[in-house]
């Protein structure tokens, strides 16, 4: 399984449903069960699915702050050249968080299974 960095609030978002799509400069092909892993603890909090990623126009990022969590008056600029939304589903928050080692150079992605501890 491929773990996501994220960081607060934003994963603790996504994590309890208030957060559906993930706001990336990319695209992502990736789809199915990612892990959550919050940044800077070496730690995976939990699973959610990504269903889809779309570009996105200034409007619908504008007009989506129900979706995404960024305060209306923060989207009068794309935060990105190209802004992408990762569409997410079924978020699971894990009773405990499990520990991995975290591969220099990872930004985005981890891959999980190389990296159990």
């Amino acid at each position: 399984m491929k773990g996501l960095l994220v960081k607060e609030p934003w994963i603790d978002m996504i994590l309890s449903g208030e957060k559906t799509w993930e706001i990336r400069g990319t695209h992502t092909k990736k789809r199915g069960t990612i892990g959550l892993i919050k940044s800077g603890t070496g730690q995976v909090f939990g699973t959610v699915d990504v269903v889809e990623s779309r570009e996105l126009s200034q409007e619908e990022y504008r007009k989506s702050t129900h979706l995404h969590g960024i305060p209306e008056e923060d989207c009068r600029q794309m935060p990105y050249k190209r802004t992408c939304a990762w569409v997410l589903q079924n978020p699971v928050l894990y009773e405990e968080p499990l520990a991995y080692t975290h591969p220099a150079g990872a930004v985005i992605w981890v891959d999980l299974e190389k990296a159990r501890r």
